[in-house]
C-alpha cells in the first residue's frame, strides 16, 4: 500500500513539473554532491513508470508473504529495507552523476534473493499472457534476476533507471538470509568453518601432542629446506608451541 500511495503521488508531481520527481526526490551522485541528502529515503518508495509498480508489488505480494512468514515481521522490514539501502548504495558507485534512481525495487530484489535462498528448490508456476505455464525454480529465477541485472547495469546507464537497485538489492538478500542461517554455506564460510575447526582442534592438543604431530614435521622441513621455507601458518604454529610449553612449565 505504501507504494502504490507514493506512486499516486508521484504521477500528481510528475503531471504538474516532470522534472522534480527526477532531480529532487530520485537518488543520484547530483543529489549528493547538492546534499540532497533527503533523496536516500524520497526514492526508497518511488517506481519508474507503472510496469515497474505493477512487477514490484505483485512479486512483493507473492514471495514476500511467505519469506515474512519464515521471517517473522521485524527480520523481513529489516531484509526489505536493507536491500533498498544497497540497491542506493550500488546505484551510486556503478552508475553514472546524471543517472537518478528510482529505488524500490531494491528491496524486493532483497526478497526474491531471500526466497530463493531459503527455498531454491521449490518450483513457482507462472502464465505467460495466460497462455503459456511455465515452472521454474526460485533458485533459477534468482538468478534470471541477477544476471539481467548486471547487464543493465553494464547497457543501460543514462536517464531515470530502476534496475542499478536490483544489483545491491541481491546481494543484500543473499547476505542477510546467510546471516539468519538460510542457504548453503558460501565458499567464504566453508572457509572459515575450517579455519575455526582447524584452531578448536589445535588448541585442545597439550604440548607433547602438539610437538609431535605439528612441529616435529616443521622442524624436518627447516632441516631440508631452511626456516624460510616456512609458511605463514607454519609460523603460526611455531608461535603456538612456545605458547603451549610456557603454559606447561607454568603448570
Amino acid at each position: 500500500m505504501a507504494n502504490i500511495i507514493v506512486f499516486a503521488v508521484q504521477v500528481v508531481l510528475q503531471s504538474y513539473d516532470p522534472a522534480f520527481v527526477r532531480d529532487y526526490l530520485a537518488l543520484s551522485q547530483r543529489g549528493m554532491r547538492e546534499a540532497y541528502g533527503w533523496q536516500f529515503f524520497t526514492a526508497m518508495f518511488l517506481h519508474d513508470g507503472q510496469w515497474d509498480l505493477l512487477g514490484n508489488v505483485l512479486l512483493l505480494y507473492l514471495l514476500g508473504r511467505d519469506v515474512e512468514s519464515i521471517l517473522g515481521q521485524r527480520q523481513f522490514l529489516i531484509l526489505y529495507f536493507s536491500g533498498i539501502i544497497a540497491g542506493e548504495l550500488g546505484h551510486l558507485f556503478l552508475m553514472p552523476l546524471d543517472c537518478a534512481l528510482y529505488a524500490a525495487g531494491g528491496g524486493v530484489a532483497a526478497v526474491l534473493v531471500a526466497y530463493a535462498t531459503i527455498l531454491p528448490e521449490l518450483e513457482l508456476t507462472s502464465m505467460v499472457f495466460f497462455i503459456l505455464p511455465i515452472r521454474l525454480k526460485a533458485k533459477h529465477l534468482a538468478y534470471g534476476v541477477f544476471i539481467i541485472a548486471l547487464a543493465l547495469i553494464v547497457f543501460d546507464r543514462g536517464g531515470t533507471v530502476a534496475h542499478s537497485a536490483y544489483f545491491g538489492g541481491c546481494v543484500a538478500g543473499w547476505f542477510y538470509s546467510h546471516l539468519l542461517g538460510y542457504g548453503r554455506p558460501s565458499f567464504l564460510q566453508r572457509i572459515m568453518r575450517r579455519r575455526r575447526a582447524e584452531a578448536d582442534r589445535l588448541e585442545r592438543m597439550n604440548a607433547e601432542e602438539f610437538i609431535a604431530e605439528e612441529i616435529d614435521p616443521l622442524l624436518d622441513k627447516i632441516s631440508r629446506s631452511g626456516l624460510n621455507s616456512l609458511t605463514r601458518n607454519e609460523r603460526r604454529k611455531l608461535a603456538l608451541a612456545r605458547v603451549k610449553m610456557s603454559e606447561t612449565r607454568s603448570d
